[in-house]
């Protein structure tokens, strides 16, 4: 891991740094509160998708996640916090052209790539400039702080759009552009921190038998999260046809809940270690797994809506266990620098 400042920074900028990031965190939150919670109802509403179509469009909108270790290694030479930057305003980009482009699929797909690609570059950079202010061995409590200033905004966020939504019949245009604002302020904050570069070399790609673990764990988790981020909430809103005011609503749930599972997993993490911590959430995500197949087929309409509603609320929160595989892979590298 590249050191959180030059060696020479003084304590009052590493502070500043740190407030900066935090409401970097806050804002970034508030913004992807605007895709998780409308996205799904958007295509649904506007393009009208079924769920070939919506499962397609998975591919130009998840490629980017493949593409992230290009993107960082082009930029890597101008230090996390200015990537993380940059990141920020290919979102705010993205997802302002989602609420203004005329009605074409073309146009839609090329938005939320612009906006995925944001969105995939400033998860990993962002764990990487968290782990930059955490003394050793308290690595999962910092990335909990962080977290937990981030679902703040998840919930106050939620909770504003939930209102008006339901209440004051938000377009998706102005919701998009409050988001893209979001992000914008999010750039901003980081643009104003120090630009976190390490002297000497800047490596690009580390590719590492020593890893292997940790590149199996990763292909698996991004397998198993595609399937619950297309079809979990694809069934609630398609199958059971709901409005765009009960994702919100359940959004609002999940953000609820992360303010005190956030935290809590970071502690788990620094106590049990990241292996229990990540053997734990994949054993109960089996069990998601399966009642999202059957419930539908085995229990009446109702039921089934809560019951996968209430595992999509499950999955959603389970998100915080992403901090639990950095502290992991920050645990397993053989040389700090490799971290990136």
């Amino acid at each position: 891991m590249r050191p959180p400042l030059e060696p020479d920074a003084a304590p009052e900028r590493r502070e500043r740094d740190w407030r900066l990031f935090l409401l970097a965190s806050v804002l970034v939150g508030l913004g992807a509160c605007v895709n998780s919670s409308a996205f799904n109802n958007y295509l649904r509403d506007v393009y009208a998708l079924d769920v070939a179509q919506r499962t397609f469009l998975e591919f130009p909108r998840e490629l980017p996640g493949f593409l992230v270790s290009f993107f960082v290694a082009s930029l890597a030479a101008m230090g996390e916090a200015r990537i993380a930057m940059i990141a920020t305003v290919a979102a705010s980009a993205g997802m302002l052209a989602l609420g203004w482009i005329p009605s074409s699929f073309v146009l839609m797909v090329s938005s939320a790539f612009v906006y995925s690609s944001g969105q995939h570059v400033y998860m990993p950079i962002s764990n990487a400039v968290g782990l930059g202010f955490a003394a050793e061995g308290r690595e999962g409590s910092m990335l909990g702080r962080v977290q937990m200033a981030n679902t703040l905004a998840l919930v106050a966020g939620s909770a504003i759009l939930l209102a008006l939504f339901r209440f004051a019949d938000l377009s998706y245009r102005a919701a998009f552009t409050a988001g893209s604002i979001c992000y914008l302020g999010a750039a901003m904050a980081l643009a104003a921190m120090s630009p976190r570069r390490a002297p000497g070399r800047t490596r690009r790609f580390v590719v590492k038998r020593a890893y292997g673990r940790f590149y199996a764990l990763s292909l698996l988790y991004g397998a198993r999260k595609q399937l619950f981020i297309t079809f979990g909430p694809w069934m609630i809103v398609d199958m059971f046809g709901e409005p765009v005011g009960t994702m919100t609503l359940l959004f609002f749930i999940v953000s609820l809940a992360g303010i005190g599972i956030k935290p809590a997993v970071g502690r788990l993490t620094d106590r049990f270690g990241p292996r229990a911590v990540l053997g734990a959430e994949a054993l109960l995500t089996i069990g998601v797994c399966v009642v999202y197949a059957f419930a539908p087929e085995l229990l009446p309409r109702g039921a089934a809506l809560a019951v996968i509603s209430a595992c999509y609320i499950f999955d959603q929160a389970s998100e915080a266990v992403s901090m639990t595989r950095a502290v992991y892979v920050k645990r397993l590298v053989t040389d700090p620098a490799d971290l990136s």
